[in-house]
């Protein structure tokens, strides 16, 4: 169980990451659920979830209350300016450890060149 508080206009759960391979040594199968929550109450984030194939590739608007389901994928939120996004995430799976994989496209964002680049 993870809590995560999204500042307005911001974005968490990216760089995109996933963590549904059951046969990895460096990424454990993990399914997750996210409960949002808002501040103001109306808001809303996106979110979306997609797999490398995009056989699962959805983007969908999430507001106070909604649970999203991620069986697989990579699965990033943007909150939307004005409004304050905490999320509840629940991830169950045969082995209790987290371990992820970035998605390549975006992975250079973790990059000391990326962070040289706002220097």
């Amino acid at each position: 169980v993870v809590e995560v508080f999204t500042d307005e206009g911001n974005t968490s759960s990216f760089p995109s990451h996933k963590h549904d391979d059951k046969n990895s040594q460096t990424e454990t199968y993990l399914e997750e659920t996210y409960y949002h929550r808002f501040s103001p109450s109306q808001g809303f984030a996106l979110q979306r979830v997609y797999t490398d194939d995009r056989s699962l590739d959805e983007c969908m608007a999430v507001y106070d209350g909604d649970v999203v389901q991620v069986p697989k994928g990579y699965h990033p939120v943007a909150t939307i300016a004005g409004y304050d996004n905490y999320y509840l995430n629940v991830m169950a799976g045969p082995v209790r450890k987290w371990r992820f994989t970035w998605e390549q496209d975006h992975s250079w964002i973790n990059t000391e060149k990326y962070a040289d680049k706002f220097k």
